[in-house]
């Protein structure tokens, strides 16, 4: 085990060396994927057991990313699909989550790392209980300026761009623009400006674990020119030699943004 121990070490120290130099992302989405089956693999009590470990991983990637000075980390927690789960199950993952938000915004730990969390998604759908969890980490990390942790909770990407048209039409409407005269007027600018995500740079590096290659929705819109890094590890498992990995594969690619 010593020995491979000592393998490991020297093998994240290649990586970091071989990141000298090369480009590093400032914004970091990541689809946490991989939890239940984790929880499946390992022979643990229920899926909540791996909903827990998914949690606690939260504190171990963040660290990395201020490792690396990466100024934007969006983490995917909950989706509106995941919301037509079995009651059971969904009401331990809101509680995972609340625990979870709590413990990034509203302890004297986050003060010191200086988290700012921000909670974006469809939150009219969320209980009561859980929207406050979230606004108060919020409140409670507004004047933070280190890492700016935005929480993807009861979020999809086609709620999101409906919910974007659905206020700037009102928005137009409200100062007495026709539906002709938006239509007419239309820009991409004046969409991305009613997203949940409104003034955060679009993620340049997108991560997904557990094996999974597809998006399921995520920043569908603010993805257009995001480099994807898929990890065949449970959230869970996913090490820093992964995180370093994906890292590396995007510091080694060219970003051209459709030109």
């Amino acid at each position: 085990m010593a020995a491979r121990d000592l393998l490991y070490r020297l093998y994240e120290r290649q990586l970091v060396s071989e990141l000298a130099g090369r480009p590093l992302p400032r914004h970091i989405g990541v689809i946490v994927d991989g939890n239940r089956r984790y929880a499946a693999a390992k022979g643990l009590a229920g899926v909540a057991d791996g909903h827990v470990a998914g949690a606690k991983h939260i504190d171990e990637f963040l660290g990395w990313c201020l490792d690396f000075q990466i100024p934007y980390v969006t983490l995917w927690l909950l989706s509106t699909d995941n919301l037509a789960r079995d009651d059971a199950e969904v009401a331990d993952l809101l509680q995972i989550i609340e625990d979870t938000v709590r413990h990034l915004g509203c302890t004297p730990e986050a003060k010191q790392r200086g988290l700012k969390v921000t909670a974006v998604g469809a939150l009219d759908l969320l209980p009561e209980d859980t929207r406050a969890v979230l606004k108060q980490a919020e409140e409670a990390t507004a004047d933070h300026d280190r890492l700016r942790l935005q929480v993807a909770v009861g979020y999809g990407g086609r709620q999101e761009i409906t919910d974007a048209l659905r206020s700037l039409l009102l928005d137009r409407a409200a100062a007495g623009a026709t539906l002709e005269q938006v239509a007419q007027d239309l820009r991409p600018e004046d969409v991305g400006d009613h997203l949940y995500t409104t003034g955060l740079p679009d993620p340049d590096l997108i991560i997904r674990t557990s094996g999974e290659v597809r998006l399921s929705g995520f920043l569908l819109w603010q993805s257009a020119h995001s480099e994807y890094y898929f990890c065949d590890a449970y959230w869970p498992e996913f090490r820093r030699v992964d995180f370093l990995r994906a890292m590396r594969d995007y510091g080694k690619r060219v970003r051209r943004f459709g030109r």
